[in-house]
């Protein structure tokens, strides 16, 4: 009963802070495609990330998994379905989620509850739900599906769910991959390694190469994925040395950790920047992620999963425009969930935790109100 509140009380507050039905439709646009046996889209819609096939068809650059979930929506409503309805289910779902991975690391509905709000709206997946656009929905699915792994592994530990719950991430966003290794590894000793690694092939396997055929059939190359075929895509200043390039690192770790807000000497006085925003500003609670053994396996083994992720959202050259805080940093955020629960979970709930927490939500809340709602945008 507590997961169903929290999922419909999370649903409705990312509803009401939506700014409306997102002009980058693009998976709402690609699910009707699919549904009449085709692989790109009919209309020029207003992005970026297209890959022209003629003047009025394109293929879709990200992953399909956000499209074939849309596909039953738009089967009953049509091309009208508002795309991020599809986005504040699935954050509502990371919400319920965030709940039950809690419980499953300390039997203690309290800390449950934080971990919910945590979830739920001590971060920007609060913004990214609420808003639904094309690149906001693929991470927030990417990272239900991370959430189910990880729900999993602590949980029951079926390896064979949690290969298939982290290759449909995968289908998602592609750096989601390098969560596999990394259950792998925390279940495998030297005895049974080569079977959770054979399990966890056969079942990614199909998916993969679903993946890889969706490719083939789009641009004869199983691996192409069409990012790189984006007409000028290469030729913008921010890839001036690629697409990916360890030069690009600095820029990042400047918006990461050294962006803040506008300050104006007019109302409302402190305005958040579409750039991007610091995200011990955003969400200050993950402080505590730093607080755990970095002797224990699980522990040593994120913290690697979550550099080698972070690292390549580091190397690209864009660093994300019209966001609010730092959006490449959410691919890391589970990992990021799952070290804040170990912690508190060894150490109990205290003032500290709370108010952190206080701290974190209402900055979500602020950032949502001012970019969705008031328009207050730097």
């Amino acid at each position: 009963m507590i997961a169903f509140i929290l999922f419909i009380f999370s649903l409705a507050v990312y509803f009401f802070t939506s700014k409306g039905n997102t002009p980058f439709d693009h998976y709402t646009l690609l699910a009707n495609s699919f549904l009449h046996g085709k692989l790109y889209i009919t209309k020029n819609a207003p992005w970026l990330e297209k890959v022209p096939i003629n003047r009025n068809d394109f293929y879709v650059a990200e992953p399909p998994l956000p499209a074939v979930l849309a596909i039953p929506f738009v089967g009953i409503f049509g091309l009208n379905f508002p795309q991020q309805i599809i986005s504040e289910v699935l954050g509502a779902g990371c919400v319920v989620l965030g709940f039950f991975i809690s419980l499953e690391i300390k039997n203690s509905l309290k800390i449950a509850i934080w971990s919910a709000l945590l979830m739920g709206f001590g971060n920007i997946i609060w913004f990214l739900s609420a808003d639904g656009s094309v690149w906001y929905l693929a991470q927030v699915t990417a990272i239900f599906f991370v959430l189910l792994a990880i729900n999993e592994f602590c949980g029951k530990k079926r390896i064979g769910l949690i290969a298939l719950f982290t290759s449909l991430a995968f289908l998602a966003r592609i750096q989601m991959i390098f969560y596999l290794p990394l259950f792998i590894l925390i279940f495998s000793s030297k005895k049974n390694l080569l079977k959770n690694i054979a399990i966890s092939f056969v079942v990614a396997l199909p998916i993969f190469s679903l993946f890889g055929l969706y490719n083939y059939l789009r641009f004869g190359n199983f691996l192409e994925t069409g990012l790189k075929l984006i007409p000028g895509l290469t030729k913008e200043p921010w890839f001036s040395s690629g697409l990916f390039s360890l030069s690009y690192i600095p820029g990042h770790l400047n918006l990461l950790f050294n962006s803040y807000p506008k300050i104006s000497n007019k109302f409302p006085f402190v305005l958040p920047t579409l750039g991007g925003l610091a995200i011990w500003i955003t969400s200050p609670v993950f402080i505590f992620a730093l607080l755990n053994n970095p002797k224990n396996k699980t522990v040593a083994l994120s913290w690697i999963t979550l550099i080698f992720i972070i690292l390549l959202d580091l190397s690209y050259g864009s660093a994300g425009i019209s966001q609010f805080g730092y959006r490449y940093a959410v691919d890391i955020y589970p990992i990021l969930f799952l070290l804040t629960i170990r912690s508190i979970s060894n150490h109990n709930l205290k003032a500290i935790h709370w108010v952190l927490l206080f701290i974190s939500i209402i900055v979500n809340l602020w950032g949502v109100l001012f970019v969705n709602k008031l328009g207050f945008v730097a």
